[in-house]
């Protein structure tokens, strides 16, 4: 583990001595992906020793949607926690007390929604110390990340909480790199660009993939990509999780500064101690989680507005409904009647492909 520790500390020292300019550009690169293998070793250690008994941090999965709570000691995660579940709670107190993260799930507009504590993230987790490692896999999970700050001194936490799940592989508010890899046999490395590249040549490419003992691959760039870009595709476990920034202890400010605040993109300012401003944060989480809401309608009575059938955004076709409510209705299904947005005429007829949209309602009929 050490050593490891000690190479990534060797490679980040001289990416940091070295000047970033064309002539560099290629070294740098090849730094980049010597360092990404490294952290990838961190994260998924090498050898099948596996953690002895009692050392699980796994979360059972409850809900529709899971959202991970991110930040330093003492900013007010705990109490913002315990305030959203508190208010808007059903389960108070849950029954793992081996678990050091579920505090709870809340109910908003329909959906259950778990919130998770993500301890320790913080000190060290990606080199590996601590608990670290599970609290990632289980980071790397969330459909959402919310980073907790404090107001009075929000920057330099948000560089150091972004740096930590950077390296674990998540990346926050991106989509993945429009970079088409795939490797073959024989053929060396064929690269196409379809537009000007400001910092990737064949060179550089050839020499990350080298890096990666990939000699024959057809990479194509359709963005102006850059040496991380190229990493992230090849290592091919990363994760696009959208985030929040939540600015707590807005009750130490003035007008002024909250104006200012409330034009950072992607933020939300509140106070977890006075419940300020939850309503906003809510909305802005419903946002971000892009929940479909699916009611069900019973053959000759009113649909069920009260507990709909909550479906990922990318999973939104009547066979994904029918799967999430049983396996084995999709065997005896012959069509569904959907009212709604998704469709032109209500109701309407549709088969297993047709995609459902935000509170429609559908009534299955079976064979």
């Amino acid at each position: 583990m050490s050593s490891t520790l000690a190479k990534i500390a060797e490679i980040e020292a001289e990416m940091a001595r070295t000047q970033k300019n064309k002539a560099t550009a290629h070294h740098l690169g090849l730094l980049k992906a010597r360092l990404a293998k490294l952290r990838r070793e961190l994260i998924t250690p090498k050898g099948g020793g596996g953690g002895g008994p009692g050392e699980g941090f796994d979360v059972a999965k409850t809900g529709d949607a899971r959202i991970g709570f991110v930040g330093f000691p003492s900013v007010g995660k705990l109490t913002l926690l315990s305030n959203l579940a508190g208010v808007y709670s059903e389960v108070a107190a849950y029954e793992f007390t081996t678990l050091t993260t579920v505090p709870g799930v809340i109910r908003y507009k329909g959906a259950k929604i778990q919130l998770l504590d993500l301890p320790g993230i913080i000190e060290g987790a990606k080199d590996g110390k601590g608990r670290g490692r599970q609290v990632i896999a289980v980071a790397r999970t969330c459909n959402l990340i919310l980073i907790v700050l404090d107001v009075l001194k929000p920057l330099g936490h948000k560089k150091i909480i972004e740096n930590e799940l950077e390296g674990f592989g998540i990346r926050l508010n991106s989509k993945p790199p429009n970079i088409g890899f795939k490797k073959k046999d024989k053929g060396g490395i064929n690269l196409t660009a379809t537009c000007p590249q400001s910092e990737l040549d064949a060179e550089t490419v050839k020499s990350i993939l080298a890096e990666y003992k990939i000699h024959n691959a057809d990479v194509t760039l359709r963005s102006d990509a850059t040496a991380d870009d190229l990493i992230d595709v090849v290592e091919g476990n990363r994760v696009y999780i959208p985030c929040i920034y939540v600015l707590n202890k807005i009750d130490q400010i003035s007008i002024e500064e909250l104006d200012i605040i409330y034009k950072v993109p992607h933020c939300v300012p509140i106070s977890a101690h006075h419940r300020w401003n939850f309503d906003d944060l809510l909305e802005k989480i419903w946002d971000y989680l892009k929940l479909v809401r699916i009611y069900t309608k019973p053959k000759g009575q009113l649909p069920d507005y009260t507990s709909p059938v909550v479906l990922p955004y990318s999973r939104t076709t009547v066979e994904d409904f029918c799967m999430k409510i049983h396996k084995n209705l999709i065997k005896e299904f012959k069509y569904a009647l959907v009212w709604g947005l998704s469709v032109k005429h209500n109701p309407q007829k549709v088969g297993k492909d047709h995609t459902l949209e935000d509170e429609d309602v559908i009534q299955i009929v079976k064979k």
